[in-house]
């Protein structure tokens, strides 16, 4: 496990970004401005959002994998909790963080500190899978509880189709069948008609990855809606027939529509209409036009806008710009080191750098809140374990360090440039 001091190390990293010096706003002409200057390396800031994916992980993940997560670990409910069963958290915590950093875990083993802290958290990250759904753990989650349980079993499933061959070949069978019946059990959760409905598409088609039955209705429903009436233009869907400006788009929607179309266009389907490829191809172009808009909404020194509900997932508002990099689909509009240096930026700015255990109480887990601890910024339905979809903001780290995202030196992102009186790409609506 990475020591102390390295973790402290890597969170300090780069924290010159945290402002950019009154220097770089003070020119004689556009072309002395030099607002690259005060950028982090690659490696300052890779090690950065490792040293904070071990952050979020090893508190959780080091004790469900030994079944004795909920025994050790009571999380914190909103001031205005809805009073439902609150052992909902312990599912949306492992959900949630497993799907962030499954993409980190499935790289290939390397001898380095950050290799080793990932073979440790895989290792217990499959472990606690096998607790999950053993009726014998005390860290057996709620599959027969709250209708919560649907949001946060997609991204369980989610996790396990970023990550098969690190998270699901391991299992054992009986392991492996219990998740299928957990899964396929929900279908009991009448889910309303906005983003829950793609967390029932989102176990259909985990389902038909691995040959299970599934239901194509559900998934072709879902598509309809989002792709046609529900989408807004721009880039923007809405979360069901009314449009919210909050970051459901980074949260849920691009993301899970882009990964549903793409599982279920590699094998044969049963749709009449639906023709699962265009639509990938389609959802995937919205995707990559939202990503223009996030990184256009991070501020010269990383600040964003802090706007909507759920505000306290922090940097989960970056989660497109995060699996457009991992998979290779950012557009040319957005070079990967300045999308890099942009999202590490605005990582330090909610999370800090020196010492870094902003948003972590005293034994290490998340708390509720945006740059610190905020309980009154939470929604009715926020608890502890709901904070820890934060970490869909280090997908890019399934990219290897010798990758270009994390090699090639910082680039000054669209509003650096802007407030640096640089030139700066100048943006214009779509049509698909």
């Amino acid at each position: 496990m990475m020591e102390r001091r390295s973790f402290l190390a890597g969170l300090a990293g780069g924290a010159g970004m945290a402002a950019m010096p009154a220097a770089a706003a003070t020119q004689a002409g556009a072309g002395q401005v030099q607002p690259a200057a005060t950028l982090s390396s690659g490696a300052e800031d890779r090690a950065y959002m490792a040293a904070l994916a071990e952050r979020m992980a090893t508190p959780i993940l080091s004790r469900m994998a030994r079944g004795r997560l909920q025994r050790e670990w009571t999380p914190e409910l909103s001031p205005n909790w809805d009073g439902r069963d609150p052992k909902v958290s312990y599912m949306e915590a492992f959900a949630r963080l497993i799907d962030g950093i499954a993409p980190w875990l499935a790289l290939p083993d390397t001898d380095d500190a950050e290799g080793r802290v990932r073979r440790t958290l895989r290792e217990q990250a499959v472990q606690s899978f096998i607790h999950s759904v053993d009726p014998k753990s005390p860290d057996r989650l709620g599959w027969e509880g709250h209708g919560q349980a649907l949001v946060d079993s997609a991204y369980f499933t989610s996790a396990l189709l970023r990550a098969p061959a690190a998270l699901w070949t391991p299992l054992d069978p009986a392991t492996k069948r219990r998740i299928v019946e957990v899964i396929k059990g929900l279908r009991r959760v009448s889910p309303p008609y906005q983003n829950w409905l793609l967390f029932a598409c989102m176990n259909e088609a985990f389902l038909f990855s691995i040959g299970e039955d599934w239901d194509p209705m559900r998934v072709d429903l879902t598509i309809k809606l989002f792709a046609g009436d529900w989408y807004l233009g721009d880039g923007w869907y809405g979360d069901g027939a009314s449009f919210h400006f909050d970051y459901y788009n980074s949260y849920v929607i691009h993301p899970m529509m882009v990964q549903i179309m793409e599982t279920i266009a590699k094998g044969k389907t049963n749709f009449n209409n639906l023709k699962p490829a265009e639509e990938q191809a389609r959802a995937l172009k919205r995707m990559q036009r939202f990503g223009e808009h996030l990184e256009r909404m991070i501020g010269p020194d990383g600040a964003y806008a802090a706007i909507g509900r759920s505000l306290t997932y922090r940097i989960a508002a970056h989660q497109v710009l995060g699996v457009l990099a991992w998979r290779g689909w950012l557009p040319d509009t957005l070079p990967p080191a300045q999308v890099r240096a942009a999202t590490a930026a605005a990582a330090r700015q909610v999370f800090g750098t020196a010492g870094g255990l902003r948003n972590f109480d005293d034994r290490g887990f998340m708390q509720i809140g945006f740059t610190g601890h905020q309980p009154a910024l939470g929604d009715w339905y926020s608890n502890a374990g709901s904070m820890y979809i934060a970490s869909e903001g280090l997908v890019a780290l399934g990219l290897p360090a010798s990758h270009p995202y994390w090699s090639q030196p910082g680039q000054p992102w669209t509003m650096r440039r802007a407030y640096a009186g640089m030139d700066f790409r100048k943006d214009y609506p779509v049509s698909y």
